[in-house]
């Protein structure tokens, strides 16, 4: 029977899902699906000074909102901390750990020692070797891996490729601290190992913690899981992501106003590709994903390209489908509450403006501020450019078109747009000298989404009473 293809994603919880962990879940998570396996996640919270249920929910939340889904129920590294002892126990004894009595001074003064010597700073192996007869009393020990102490450990990469360490500069590291908590290291690769972790993908900055779990594995006879290291996200001037480049949680890229699935393919881009792809959708992400795609190089964040990108998905997505975008969008953004209650009172309205909005829209942010005109109260506040396009001459405009709209028999855009266009001709009027009074009257605004689209989702009586009230002056 064939191994079951197993990836996983495991996040320490730092209080959101930054913009590289989303990508490390994302190429997991397609990995997984293309070989028709499994994503398990696993919250690696054993820094409890760090760890809160704030930031968990703001991972899981984080995940939820690109829908990106695991199977099973999300582990807890720290929950495991039984498990991971008693594996230590097993490598004491065997022989493969080894308890070590040096004191904080101790090796604060061998690695000062070291450092004057010009040496990379190395624990000397000085409890290696020696007999626990010698062990002093009242010292709580920590636990080291007998690390080789010649040869080299090699990582075959499925990204980097063959990745040699010299044994000697590996070190006999910590998997237990001596007040008996796991270290990461050991914790990491005990938990792969009981959850059946066939394929690990992970940033390149993890390549020399990959050779120090690799001795682990070794030391413990377990089989190592398949291995690939992404090169790390910068930003456009090729330093390190910041937060100023785009290095935010996942959470402010949705208040950003900007489409999961739009970030999915944005993100999927950053560091692989499938030809000349630039637009993908998810099912076709599954059936191309493969690591050998993946380059070595750090992939560059550009603001522009997923704004142009998000725009392409918010005129390609179904107007049901962005309208529960949308709503997400409000329900997590500050002021969006009335405005969301506003939709959920009109979904019919909101529905049936959203093609004449998206059409001109690259975010949620500026969808929501196009369709503003669709809330606001009579009579409208105008801004300064609405101001100067009604004077007395528009606003005579105004008057003959509340009648002639009104007597418009069907409500839909074509007749609409047929009676304006009518009398302008008719009054050997430019459209603009007619349609500019009608946009600033109808949305208080100088620029609006197209005009005939506006009165549609507005409707006949709120229509007619904007126009009104602005013949009025």
């Amino acid at each position: 029977m064939a191994e079951e293809f197993v990836t996983r994603f495991a996040p320490s919880p730092t209080g959101y899902l930054h913009i590289g962990g989303a990508r490390t879940a994302l190429f997991n998570w397609l990995l997984a699906k293309h070989n028709g396996g499994k994503m398990l996640l696993r919250i690696e919270d054993t820094d409890r000074a760090r760890s809160t249920q704030d930031a968990v929910d703001a991972l899981i939340d984080g995940l939820t909102w690109l829908e990106l889904d695991w199977d099973g129920e999300p582990v807890s590294q720290f929950g495991r901390v039984e498990r991971h002892r008693e594996v230590v126990d097993q490598m004491l004894a065997s022989g493969a750990a080894y308890r070590c009595y040096a004191t904080a001074e101790e090796l604060n003064q061998m690695r000062e020692e070291q450092r004057a010597a010009g040496l990379p700073p190395r624990y000397d192996g000085r409890w290696r070797d020696r007999d626990p007869s010698e062990a002093p009393d009242g010292v709580a020990p920590a636990i080291r891996l007998k690390s080789p102490l010649d040869g080299e450990t090699v990582v075959e990469d499925e990204v980097q490729g063959r990745v040699v360490f010299p044994n000697k500069d590996l070190d006999d590291l910590v998997i237990m601290r001596s007040d008996g908590t796991p270290t990461y290291m050991l914790a990491v690769v005990v938990d792969d190992h009981d959850m059946g972790v066939t394929h690990i993908v992970r940033g390149d900055d993890h390549l020399t913690n990959s050779a120090k779990q690799k001795l682990i594995y070794q030391s413990l006879g377990w089989t190592i899981p398949s291995m690939a290291h992404i090169p790390l996200i910068h930003g456009p001037d090729g330093a390190k992501l910041s937060k100023r480049h785009g290095a935010l949680g996942a959470e402010a890229y949705r208040e950003m106003g900007y489409l999961p699935a739009a970030m999915r393919n944005y993100l999927a881009r950053l560091g692989w590709s499938h030809g000349d792809e630039e637009i993908m959708s998810t099912e076709d992400m599954i059936k191309w994903f493969g690591l050998g795609s993946v380059g070595k190089s750090p992939s560059r964040f550009d603001f522009k390209k997923l704004e142009n990108l998000n725009g392409h998905y918010m005129r390609a997505t179904d107007d049901a489908e962005l309208l529960k975008h949308w709503k997400v969008y409000l329900a997590h953004v500050d002021g969006g509450k009335p405005i969301l209650d506003w939709i959920l009172a009109n979904e019919a309205i909101a529905l049936g403006a959203l093609p004449g909005l998206k059409e001109r829209a690259k975010t949620l942010v500026e969808l929501t501020e196009s369709a503003s005109y669709l809330w606001r109260q009579r009579p409208l506040d105008l801004d300064e450019k609405a101001e100067k396009i009604l004077d007395e001459d528009a606003r005579n405009i105004l008057r003959d078109l509340a009648e002639i709209l009104n007597g418009v028999s069907e409500w839909n855009a074509e007749p609409l747009e047929t009676a304006v266009k009518a009398y302008a001709e008719s009054k050997e009027l430019k459209l603009g000298k007619v349609a500019q009074p009608l946009r600033a009257a109808l949305t208080g605004r100088g620029t609006s989404p197209g005009i005939y689209d506006v009165l549609v989702a507005l409707g006949r009586e709120e229509s007619i009473g904007r126009i009104s009230d602005q013949a009025r002056g």
